[in-house]
Parts: structure tokens; C-alpha cells; sequence
């Protein structure tokens, strides 16, 4: 199944996307039910039931009233009502690597990198804009698998970690480089790079996602995906999930031991190589950025003045 967030009279609808068809689910449901499903969150909360979800597919599908074709509607980022949006930093070798710091061995013993960006600023919706601010110097672009959560979970085991995962999405962790590099005569503290790095991970819009959610069901492996990123039409970044540190269960493990996962979270498992920093490209006004990972969708995000 993949869904779809879209505009309906400047409102946000959920869909179910098939080829170059989105039924309408939102309004199905509303007829149907007498309630209104606009999130992915209602469905992985249970608030509605497999049987019923099929039910109100094959309705929404049999309706040409809630029948749009793909090129007609305005999609938005596939989910908005995101409680943690969750990254993995330095989750591929040779990103590690290309970003200066030390080859990660296989004897190493190490843990996950897990940082936070706001969500409610940060997500952006598929064919959106990033505009350029002040503060940016050295805007970059990383792409990744996204993990949407499914279901509450604390302390969960490798074992069980991936009957929580409710589907996946395309997502593009765009990266501010040199944030506060421009400070003449600044004093630089022990820990000001680590936060300038952070900080630069939460311009608005900086986190597009989408354009859809594939649940689970519709991934037989997802170590093993291969993800793209081209910039203006020259790829700069590809990779495969089969090349991450961390996987899935082990990364969702990890989290869930310090902090209770939630429906809705969305996990971002780290870029491969290819980065702009690594290159010596920054991203400026006309940029077209297009992330891709196969079986699951594709992203384009344009780059504006301020």
C-alpha cells in the first residue's frame, strides 16, 4: 500500500496511491464512517482496522468521485504529525570518511549517532522549495531511507524490532556546512562545532519527505535498496542500504532503550557517500535536488533565494 497526503480544497487529504491513480480516502471515510481520515498516524494507531482500510479502499477505488489522477493534485510531505523526527549521522563508511573523520573498523565497538530536527518546521512536502538564508554558507544534501514508526514501543528487541515499523518514504536530510563559519573573531568553545553541526541540520524545510509512505508489506528487504541523489541531473550520491552500520532493527533497538518510540516517528538511517561538502559544491538559487530510492519513490526539491 502507498499513501499519499494531497490538497483538496487547500485541505489535506489521505490518499492511496496506485500507478497514476489517488483514491480519496479521507473523503471515503467521511462517507463511509461519518469521521475524517487525514493521517497515516489514525491508521497506525488502530483507529481503523485492516478489514476496514481494505473496505474503504475498494470504495474510494470503485467511486470515480474520489478518484484523482496523480498529475492533477498538489501533494504535501505523506506525514505532517511527526512526534520525533530521528536521524543516524555517520551510518555509511565511506561518508565517515569523506567527511574527514576516521575509517570506522569491523572490530570497532561503537553505538548509533542519533540526532533530532524539529519536525514541524523542517519537514517539507515532495517538489517543495528551500529558500536560502542568511546563515547558510554551505547548504548540502544527503539522502536517505526514511523509517515511519508504527506502533508504541520501549525497550524493544532486535528480535521484534521490525513488527514496529509501519513503512518507509524517501527523505533528504539537507545540511547547513558552515553555519557560524563567518564569525570574525569568534571564541570557540570545545563543543561549538558539534553544535554548530546540529543546528545547521534544522533550517526550515530541511528535511523534505515523500512523496509517499510504502508500508512494509510492499518491501521484501529493505537492506537492500539502492538510493540516489542527483543534483541538476548529475548523480552525486548512490549507495545501497546493504552499506549502513546500523540496520533497521538494531538502530530502532538502540533508540527505544533511551527513548519510547511513537507512531508517527520518523527515523532517517544516514547517507551514503557523495556528499556536497566532500565535492566542493554548495547548493544555490535554481538547484533542482532529486532523491531517489528504488521501490520506494522519488523526491525533487528545488533550491530558491532568500
Amino acid at each position: 500500500m502507498r499513501l499519499v497526503r494531497f490538497f483538496s480544497e487547500e485541505e489535506s487529504h489521505l490518499g492511496l496511491a496506485e500507478n497514476d491513480r489517488i483514491f480519496d480516502l479521507t473523503s471515503a471515510s467521511q462517507e463511509l464512517h461519518g469521521d475524517r481520515l487525514t493521517s497515516p498516524i489514525q491508521l497506525m494507531g488502530d483507529a481503523i482496522s485492516p478489514n476496514s482500510l481494505a473496505r474503504l479502499a475498494t470504495f474510494a477505488a470503485s467511486e470515480d468521485r474520489f478518484t484523482s489522477r496523480r498529475s492533477d493534485v498538489r501533494l504535501d510531505a505523506p506525514i505532517r504529525d511527526v512526534p520525533k523526527l530521528l536521524a543516524l549521522a555517520g551510518n555509511f563508511r565511506k561518508h565517515v570518511e569523506e567527511s574527514g573523520f576516521r575509517a570506522v573498523q569491523s572490530q570497532d565497538i561503537i553505538t548509533p549517532q542519533v540526532f533530532l530536527k524539529p519536525p514541524s518546521t523542517t519537514i517539507n512536502a515532495p517538489g517543495g522549495s528551500i529558500a536560502l538564508r542568511p546563515r547558510n554558507k554551505f547548504l548540502d544534501w544527503e539522502v536517505e531511507l526514511a523509517v515511519i514508526i508504527g506502533r508504541r514501543g520501549r525497550n524493544v528487541s532486535v528480535a521484534d524490532a521490525m513488527s514496529y515499523v509501519f513503512g518507509y518514504s524517501v527523505i533528504n536530510d539537507v545540511s547547513e556546512r558552515e553555519l557560524n563559519g563567518d564569525h570574525v573573531g569568534r571564541t570557540v568553545r570545545e563543543f561549538d562545532p558539534f553544535f554548530d553541526w546540529l543546528l545547521g541540520k534544522w533550517f526550515d524545510g530541511s528535511a523534505p519527505l515523500g512523496p509517499e509512505i510504502v508500508t512494509a508489506d510492499e518491501i521484501g528487504n529493505p537492506h537492500a535498496l539502492n538510493l540516489r541523489l542527483s543534483l541538476n541531473g548529475t548523480v552525486m550520491q548512490s549507495g545501497n542500504t546493504a552499506q549502513m552500520i546500523f540496520d533497521i532493527p538494531r538502530t530502532i533497538e538502540y533508540i527505544s532503550s533511551v527513548v519510547t518510540l511513537e507512531p508517527g516517528d520518523v527515523i532517517a538511517m544516514g547517507t551514503p557517500e557523495g556528499v556536497g561538502k566532500a565535492r566542493g559544491i554548495r547548493l544555490k538559487p535554481g538547484d533542482m535536488m532529486r532523491a531517489e530510492i528504488d521501490g520506494i519513490g522519488i523526491l525533487e526539491t528545488s533550491i530558491t533565494g532568500e
